[in-house]
C-alpha cells in the first residue's frame, strides 16, 4: 500500500486524464485527492454521500455551499456536510485544492 504522495504527480495525472480532479487515496473510511480548476473552468460536482474537507493550496474564487458564497484563498479550510450542494466558481487564477472525504469516493 502506498503511504507517500507527491502533489505534482497527481496534478500531472489530472492534466493527462483531461479531468479536473484526481482521488489518490480511496479507502472505505477515507478518501483524499486534489482538485485543479483553470480560470473559468466549471466545477460540476454533485453533493457527496460523506462529509468533506477542502484545503486550498493556491488560487482564488468562491466556494458556494448551499446558497452562500465563501471567498477562497490560499490556506483556507472548508467543511461541507454530506448531501449539501456545493461547488467552486469564479476563479481568475489556477485553483488547487486538497479534498478529504470521511469515506470512499464513489
Amino acid at each position: 500500500m502506498k503511504l507517500e504522495f507527491n502533489l505534482k504527480d497527481n496534478l500531472d495525472k489530472i492534466k493527462k486524464d483531461n479531468s479536473y480532479f484526481h482521488t489518490f487515496i480511496n479507502k472505505d473510511s477515507l478518501a483524499a485527492g486534489i482538485l485543479f480548476l483553470k480560470p473559468g473552468e466549471e466545477d460540476i460536482q454533485e453533493p457527496h454521500e460523506n462529509d468533506e474537507v477542502y484545503f486550498v493550496i493556491s488560487g482564488n474564487g468562491y466556494l458556494k455551499i448551499k446558497n452562500k458564497n465563501y471567498k477562497v484563498s490560499k490556506e483556507k479550510l472548508f467543511f461541507v456536510a454530506k448531501g449539501v450542494p456545493h461547488y467552486f466558481h469564479s476563479n481568475t487564477k489556477d485553483l488547487k485544492v486538497l479534498y478529504f472525504f470521511g469515506g470512499s469516493d464513489f
